[in-house]
């Protein structure tokens, strides 16, 4: 389908359709259903099976006709990695049952990968999954650094099917429904005193094979696609000139000449410009991400902006002084679903917050070893436990 064909199905939905004068959840499932949540997955996943450049020529016809975009703040993890995954690896029952409710946000969405003996190492995972006969899997074991389990209903699980295999080939995919009975999540606490992570522990979980992605044993390559979306999502998102934290920073220096220095002038100036060129960096990566999937390139977004935002919440501490020292409330709190304004806390909130960010989707020391060895095709470091069984292998 070409753009015109686009902008006649977009004026079809709103005229059948006003977004004005309906739910954001009810015209976000008309939307679906017209093909234009994601106009490249294939037709009845949401999308014409279009080119993934066409998508913004929807985006900005339904924002012109008054419609709300999709909730990506109440459900990131659904849209951003969820969604991808179900479309490329998911059965077509599986993709009729779980995108809908997904893309409208009536079923939130979480990722259980990290473990506590195997964060940066993933494929080092030991949460097992036994396959009863021809039936459902038992799961037994416990993630953790989960965002929104709490809130979830679903959830990408990479689990272990084959401990006689080496570590890559043993893992299999599945979506669990984190309803089922033997599912525990608890809070955990954070610098900033929220509890945006939990843990979650599985007990005896079933989950039957059918709410399996991909083959059994192919669990890692289908990871792949979940943690590639992962990094651009977080790193290579769409961002107007001085939004995020740098845009906090230089509106305190214009109305606040009191706080200036000039080393502070300084850091400022270069964090601004560092800032503009991941954006504008960020943009081509959307420009690739439009012509197919996402490449390892999205690594170099992430860790451009987990440095970058470090970097500029601690100018804003430095330069709010004591005053960015003041906390409201170190109460643990769950954190809820929805978008902060940013600066409505104190800097030192946001300069606590942003240590996490060289840790979650990927730490930087592996996403460093990501960019040398898929985008500069360094020689790789020696290993020794790529070729044994996991089960042989020190834990």
């Amino acid at each position: 389908m070409d753009e015109a064909g686009i902008r006649r199905r977009v004026a079809d939905l709103v005229a059948a359709h006003d977004p004005t004068t309906m739910s954001s959840v009810e015209f976000l499932g008309h939307r679906f259903d017209a093909g234009l949540a994601w106009v490249h997955f294939p037709i009845g996943c949401g999308g014409l099976g279009a080119s993934r450049a066409l998508q913004q020529v929807v985006e900005s016809a339904l924002i012109a006709a008054g419609a709300k975009t999709a909730s990506g703040y109440r459900n990131p993890i659904g849209l951003g990695m969820g969604a991808p995954t179900i479309a490329a690896h998911g059965a077509a029952r599986l993709r009729a049952e779980l995108l809908r409710p997904l893309w409208t946000g009536e079923e939130i969405w979480c990722q259980l990968f990290s473990e506590p003996g195997a964060g940066s190492d993933l494929a080092g995972l030991a949460t097992r999954a036994v396959r009863e006969g021809d039936g459902d899997w038992v799961v037994n074991g416990q993630k953790v650094w989960t965002s929104l389990a709490h809130k979830a209903r679903w959830a990408m699980l990479l689990a272990r099917t084959d401990p006689d295999l080496p570590k890559h080939q043993g893992l299999t995919y599945f979506f669990l429904d984190m309803t089922a009975p033997g599912v525990e999540v608890r809070p955990l606490r954070q610098a900033t005193g929220q509890a945006e992570f939990n843990e979650v522990f599985l007990t005896d979980v079933r989950i039957p094979d059918t709410h399996r992605a991909g083959e059994v044993g192919q669990g890692w390559a289908v990871s792949n696609t979940t943690l590639m979306n992962e990094r651009v999502a977080i790193g290579g998102a769409a961002s107007a000139r001085e939004a995020d934290a740098i845009g906090a920073v230089a509106r305190m220096w214009r109305d606040r000449p009191e706080l200036r220095t000039p080393g502070l002038h300084d850091r400022l100036l270069r964090a601004w410009v560092e800032c503009e060129v991941a954006r504008l960096g960020n943009e081509r990566i959307r420009q690739q991400l439009a012509a197919g999937t996402p490449g390892p390139e999205g690594s170099a977004a992430k860790i451009a902006y987990a440095r970058l935002n470090q970097d500029v919440t601690r100018l804003w501490l430095e330069l709010a002084g004591e005053e960015g020292l003041g906390y409201d409330d170190w109460a643990m709190r769950r954190s809820e679903l929805g978008q902060a304004t940013l600066g409505a806390r104190a800097p030192g909130y946001y300069y606590l917050r942003a240590k996490g960010n060289s840790i979650e989707g990927g730490t930087s020391e592996v996403l460093r070893n990501v960019i040398a060895d898929r985008v500069l095709d360094l020689p790789r470091e020696p290993r020794t436990d790529t070729k044994v069984p996991w089960k042989e292998m020190p834990r």
